[in-house]
């Protein structure tokens, strides 16, 4: 019955074929985020899940009531790690829990400090899809309730208005406290209309909505704020985008290679099995680009060996096809754990409870069991570190197809004509049309450079590393953009390779798969038969990138 009102409501909402997605902190997959995020599903909260996020809390009331020292309890954050915040002498009394939630009052606002454009509806949500499912991991330690705004967030299309910088990439504290701000009925959110979003402030979204707002206090604010659900779902968009980039690759080239009149032997699986490094298999996908194509049979007119950029493509694409799948693990980590400093554990193993350093942390009473021990575990190095890892290899790709675009303007190597001008053609044809694409690889080797490393300490020297998450994500995707425009002034000098090779050298047969995004281009963009303004071309040819026409 649940099940089906969810449905009619997201009916009424015009949203169809809507399903449920369940969480519980351990399983969510990225597609399954993003499903969320774009509206097409709905969230629900593993009633298991929703039992660990009540003992939790449970325990942290328990460590309060008996004075623990915890960070962001009973003790302040960041430098003030030394101030208490209250003593609780074995009992929580008024004045105690109104000195908690004043703490948690102030740290969500001073904490919202961020800066720049506001994150895009479909990130804000992934940011608190993300952070919904870490917080079922049950080490925060936050009220229940919490967990059910994220989720009524969601469900209800309320979203709130986060700045998109302004984070160093140690938790997006600065950025993911404007989600709490919301919470509490402050700051600002924008709400799912029937035709528009409409902005108003955090109480008018929770009155809108019918939910009453958040009185954090314990540990609420902090499971909130600290956190790096901003940097990863930015991670996930730029991994996302990156993705359709290196899915085009193989077709992309495939076409080139026929225009060229180039020569498979780079990646016959003779040669592949030579050379064992793992994934070299993508060569199979080259291969199987061009099944059927007139490369297969000997040409006269054929190389022995091609530039550089041609033969080295299997490696460039097995470089940014083994990076994507380090990254994808680490991001699946970082989605379906718990990155809470401290970490509230429940039944927390005895390793060294022996030491009284280790036994402190340990708290017991009300038939509860666990620990809430200082961690490192905001720290997203992994994911920066996979993700910067991956812009590098995307720039080589970049770097393969600027390459093989000259080498296709150069009569030497095709036989054709110079810049693919129509032999009628008094024009300049392709010869200006190398500078963007040299453009954009400049850009993408400025943007490839690792930045996970620059800062500089903050908050009293204590916060002295960095991985600038946001700024690795904002590049990574920033190359894959690039490459999209360097991708499509390549097909715009292949299909012209492939129209000027059948009329001066004779028809000859294309694959399958060539020949379909050759059509497809051609719909979209004709042949150059006089020189013309190419800019739109350009711009058809890498939307049909990134909409993955060269990927099917």
């Amino acid at each position: 019955m649940r099940l089906s009102i969810i449905a009619l409501l997201l009916m009424s909402a015009g949203i169809a074929n809507a399903g449920v997605v369940t969480l519980n902190g351990s399983n969510l997959t990225q597609d399954e985020a993003w499903a969320i995020a774009e509206g097409k599903d709905t969230v629900a909260i593993a009633p298991e899940a929703m039992d660990r996020l009540k003992k939790a809390h449970e325990l942290v009331l328990l460590a309060a009531k008996g004075g623990t020292p915890v960070y962001g309890l009973t003790v302040g954050v960041g430098l003030n790690k030394d101030k208490p915040l209250f003593k609780a002498n074995g009992e929580l009394s008024e004045e105690v829990i109104e000195a908690s939630k004043a703490f948690n009052h102030n740290a969500l606002r001073s904490h919202s400090a961020a800066i720049g454009p506001m994150m895009s509806k479909e990130l804000t949500r992934l940011q608190m899809v993300i952070r919904l499912n870490t917080l079922l991991a049950g080490q925060t330690g936050a009220q229940p309730y919490v967990a059910e705004l994220y989720k009524e967030f969601l469900n209800k299309g309320i979203t709130p208005e986060i700045p998109s910088r302004g984070s160093v990439g140690e938790a997006d504290i600065t950025m993911s406290s404007h989600v709490g701000a919301v919470m509490m009925g402050e700051w600002r959110a924008k709400v799912d209309g029937k035709e528009i979003l409409k902005e108003m402030s955090g109480k008018e979204a929770l009155q809108k909505a019918g939910l009453k707002p958040l009185v954090p206090e314990g540990k609420d604010a902090l499971a909130i704020l600290s956190t790096n659900a901003a940097a990863v779902a930015e991670t996930m968009d730029a991994a996302r985008h990156a993705r359709t980039i290196i899915d085009a690759t193989p077709r992309v080239f495939a076409l080139s290679l026929e225009a060229l009149n180039g020569n498979i032997a780079p990646v016959l699986p003779q040669v592949t099995k030579v050379h064992p490094f793992s994934g070299l298999e993508e060569a199979s996908k080259i291969r199987d680009n061009l099944k059927g194509s007139y490369l297969w049979e000997k040409n006269k007119d054929r190389a022995l060996q091609d530039p550089l950029s041609f033969r080295t493509t299997v490696y460039t694409m097995r470089e940014a096809r083994e990076a994507l799948k380090d990254l994808d693990k680490e991001i699946k980590v970082q989605i379906n754990s718990s990155d809470d400093n401290p970490a509230t554990i429940l039944n927390a193993g005895k390793d060294y409870a022996d030491h009284s350093q280790v036994a402190m942390y340990f708290v017991e009473g009300n038939g509860l069991k666990g620990a809430i021990i200082p961690t490192s575990n905001f720290e997203p190095l992994p994911v920066a570190m996979a993700a910067q890892r991956l812009g590098i290899a995307m720039t080589h790709l970049s770097h393969n197809s600027v390459q093989r675009t000259i080498h296709l303007s150069d009569d030497h190597f095709t036989g054709l004509t110079r810049f693919l001008s129509d032999p009628e053609n008094k024009g300049h044809a392709f010869g200006a049309s190398q500078k963007p694409f040299v453009a954009m690889h400049a850009d993408s080797l400025a943007q490839s450079n690792p930045v996970s490393a620059l800062g500089t300490p903050v908050a009293g020297d204590i916060e002295d590393t960095y991985t600038n998450l946001p700024l690795v994500a904002e590049r990574l995707k920033r190359i894959a953009d690039n490459t999209g425009y360097v991708y499509s002034l390549e097909m715009l000098h292949s299909t012209q390779g492939i129209d000027l090779r059948k009329k001066l050298k004779g028809d000859f047969k294309m694959s399958e798969a060539t020949r379909k995004l050759y059509q497809d281009y051609r719909a979209k963009v004709p042949y150059v038969s006089r020189d013309r303004i190419y800019t739109d071309n350009i711009e058809d040819g890498k939307q049909m990138i990134m909409n993955g026409i060269a990927s099917k």
